[in-house]
Order: structure tokens, then C-alpha cells, then sequence
């Protein structure tokens, strides 16, 4: 992994590793579907002018929109609203801790529609590793009873549909010779038009105007999901879907530190032997297996 992708890993879990607080402090003045809206809309309004003033344009292939519409669907609309449904019954942490299974799912999903079929021991044992790490740091065996419940049961539906959506992304989007920034405001601008046509399903009722309500939202979708999304395509593009998606096993660490620095929260043995082991899985994950190579022919070696 070159500096550059690891630098942008690092970028990506910081502002994705913080957005489950801000969806739980932004559910106390708005409802689910009106969160995924503005937070698209957001995301809109800070990469689209960006991506214009570069010169870019929006795609005119009606096949490439199709898709658009598709990712938006599996990576945005669908699993944004989950979380926020989620998250009215069950902690941010633990939805954090569901999170962690997306590298699950992509593998899973990749495998079965024939795109990576190359899960060796290696990425293997790398999965399975940072996942005991993720469990280890929060500790959810303490919280079965939210894990288990209809709130846990959408987060966990939210990260299949993330896990989708890294495979559909890869297989149909990137390397089409389309800038990330303009692939990514595009995304955002379907997945805002499929957000509008849900505003009869929960999201016409009257939000309640709270300064953290109003400041998470603004953070979630500027940072959290704009400048968050320039990234995810490019690491999609430089490491393939699954192990761009591995930046899900660093989520919880950021939650661990940023918990310690900003509010003072105890950190414990087992967040501290967590974090060493999701390190180490995302390690193993990158592994890179040596190939085989042919004898020399006996020719060549007189």
C-alpha cells in the first residue's frame, strides 16, 4: 500500500469512525429519512462545484446513471436510513460494532458473484481476526440484548447492503474513466432524488431545530459523507472492494480514541488488545500472496 492509500484509509475511518455519534445526536431533532436527505443533498452542494470548477461534467450515458441510481440505492438510501432506524433502539457503538461485519459481507458477496474469487488463507484469517478484534474493543456480549433486537437487526441489514454495494461499485462504476469526485457528487445527486420520493415514508413531519441536532447533520454530510466519498471510490479503484472495505475494522479504534481525547472515556485492556488485533487482521488482509513460479529450464541454466 502506497502512502498516499494509506493516508487516505486513515482519512476515510476518521470521518466515517465518528459518524455513528453524529447520527445519534442528529436523531434528536430529525427523523431517519430526513437525515439521509440533507446528508446527500450535502454532500451534493460540497462536491458538485468542486468537480465542475475542475472542468468535470456529469455523465451522459443513460447505462452509467442506471447504475448510479443502483449504488446510491445499496450504498446511500438504504443502508443510511437503516443506521438511523437503528440507531433509535440501540447505541452508536454497538451499531459500530454491526458495522464491522461489512468486510463479512463483501467477501461473502464478492465470492458469490464470481468478481473476487481469490479468498486465500491469508485475507482468510485477516477477516476473522480484525472481527474478534472489533468484538474485544466494545465488548457487545454486554449489550446481547440490543445486538439481538429489531434496531440491531437493521444495522446488521445496513451492512450487508454496504457490502453490496462495494462489489457493485467495483464491478460497474470504477475504472470507467470517470473522475472519483464527479462519480462520487453523481451518486450522492441520485442517491438525494431517491431520498425525495421516500419523504412520504416518515419524513414530512416537522424536525425539531436543536444546535447538536442541526451540527451533527451539518458535519455528517459535508465531511462525513462529501469529502468521505471521494475517498471510498479511490480506494476502491487502488485496492479493490474488499479490502477498501477493511477501513470498516478501523471505525471502532477512532471511536476508542476519540472517546479518550474529547470526553475523557475509560479505555480498558480489552479495547486496547482489540485495537492490536484489528490492526493486525487489516495487515493480513493486504498480504500479498507470492505466486508461484516456474522451474528454470534446464537450458537456461548451463
Amino acid at each position: 500500500m502506497s502512502r498516499g492509500s494509506l493516508a487516505r484509509l486513515a482519512l476515510l475511518a476518521l470521518l466515517w469512525g465518528s459518524g455513528f455519534l453524529w447520527i445519534k445526536l442528529a436523531l434528536r431533532g430529525f427523523p431517519p429519512v430526513q437525515i439521509v436527505l440533507i446528508r446527500l443533498a450535502l454532500g451534493v452542494l460540497v462536491l458538485a462545484p468542486i468537480a465542475l470548477a475542475r472542468g468535470l461534467r456529469f455523465p451522459t450515458d443513460r447505462r452509467i446513471w442506471g447504475h448510479l441510481f443502483v449504488a446510491a440505492f445499496v450504498a446511500n438510501a438504504l443502508p443510511y436510513t437503516l443506521f438511523g432506524i437503528g440507531e433509535k433502539t440501540v447505541g452508536s457503538n454497538v451499531a459500530g460494532v454491526i458495522n464491522a461485519t461489512t468486510p463479512l459481507w463483501t467477501v461473502l458477496i464478492a465470492f458469490l458473484a464470481g468478481t473476487d474469487r481469490n479468498v486465500n488463507a491469508w485475507k482468510g484469517a485477516g477477516i476473522a481476526v480484525g472481527f474478534a478484534g472489533t468484538v474485544l474493543i466494545f465488548t457487545p456480549w454486554e449489550s446481547a440484548g440490543e445486538i439481538a433486537s429489531w434496531g440491531g437487526l437493521a444495522c446488521l441489514a445496513a451492512s450487508a447492503s454496504y457490502g453490496i454495494s462495494y462489489v457493485y461499485m467495483g464491478k460497474f462504476l470504477t475504472g470507467r474513466g470517470i473522475a472519483p469526485i464527479m462519480l462520487s457528487a453523481s451518486q450522492l445527486a441520485a442517491g438525494s432524488v431517491l431520498m425525495v420520493l421516500a419523504l412520504p415514508l416518515g419524513g414530512l413531519v416537522a424536525p425539531t431545530w436543536r444546535w447538536d441536532a442541526v451540527g451533527a447533520l451539518l458535519i455528517l454530510g459535508a465531511l462525513g459523507t462529501g469529502v468521505a466519498y471521494v475517498l471510498n471510490y479511490r480506494l476502491i479503484e487502488d485496492l479493490g472492494p474488499t479490502v477498501a472495505s477493511v477501513t470498516t475494522y478501523l471505525l471502532p479504534v477512532v471511536a476508542v480514541i476519540l472517546g479518550f481525547l474529547v470526553v475523557h472515556e475509560r479505555v480498558t485492556w480489552p479495547m486496547i488488545a482489540g485495537t492490536v488485533l484489528v490492526l493486525a487482521g487489516v495487515a493480513l488482509v493486504k498480504r500479498q500472496v507470492p505466486q508461484p513460479t516456474e522451474p528454470e529450464p534446464a537450458e537456461s541454466r548451463r
